[in-house]
């Protein structure tokens, strides 16, 4: 019955920021947590101020020791993750052990990131390398600023379909 619980409670009933918090994730001011997947050892993860974990991110804090338990059969090993203030997590990356992200930090969705970042930097790709800067990508940017943030769907809809193609990003 407590299995069955938790499992409610974890899946249905709690949201994914409530869940990282009971779990022992050390969460700061003003983050929005979009995944449920924090590892075995989610009190070893430590996440900043103003940070936005989107949906499927993944957590690792340890990995790899099933190879040398034969020869050690107790071997186990474990990397604790600090996430600096002001970092967007894209969708589906995987946080290896060990790894500290830090400020101003975009992670691109579906990253794998083996490494420590720096702060202000860009990373994506498997495994996660620095592919730009926020500065760069600010400068890039600002012109396609729409100030839509706080918009109800509906009228985000009706203003995003009112305007003309240049005011979208093309690649």
């Amino acid at each position: 019955m407590f299995k069955f619980l938790f499992w409610y409670y974890r899946w249905i009933f709690w949201t994914a920021k409530k869940f990282a918090e009971y779990s022992g994730v050390i969460i700061g001011k003003d983050c929005v947590i979009g995944t449920k997947f924090f590892g075995s050892e989610p009190y070893l993860i430590t996440i900043g101020n103003h940070v936005q974990v989107t949906s499927g991110v993944r957590f690792f804090t340890h990995g790899g020791g099933w190879v040398f338990r034969k020869k050690y059969p107790q071997f186990d090993f474990f990397g604790k993750i600090k996430i600096g203030d002001n970092v967007y997590i894209g969708n589906c990356a995987l946080i290896m052990p060990g790894v500290t992200i830090g400020n101003n930090v975009i992670v691109a969705a579906g990253a794998v990131v083996t490494k420590s970042v720096p702060e202000n930097s860009i990373v994506g790709g498997n495994p996660a390398r620095i592919i730009g800067n926020l500065t760069s990508l600010e400068e890039r940017l600002l012109p396609f600023n729409l100030n839509t943030s706080g918009l109800i769907p509906d009228e985000k809809r009706a203003f995003l379909l009112k305007l003309s193609e240049e005011k979208f990003i093309r690649k």
